[in-house]
């Protein structure tokens, strides 16, 4: 698994973007990703494409 870590701030882009707090949060939520600290989250290397959109919509 990738780790990835989130920004500080959302840049309030139509869609979010796939480093946004919101968005890693929405996949840790649906299953996705893993919270390993505050900032920082073990996302999976094949994320279903309905399950981005969906973490991404505003």
């Amino acid at each position: 698994m990738p780790s990835m870590t989130a920004k500080k701030k959302c840049c309030k882009d139509k869609p979010r973007c796939k480093k946004c707090p919101v968005v890693l949060k929405r996949l840790a939520d649906a299953g996705c990703a893993e919270r390993c600290d505050l900032r920082h989250y073990l996302v999976d290397k094949k994320i279903p494409k309905k399950v981005l959109k969906k973490a991404r919509q505003r």
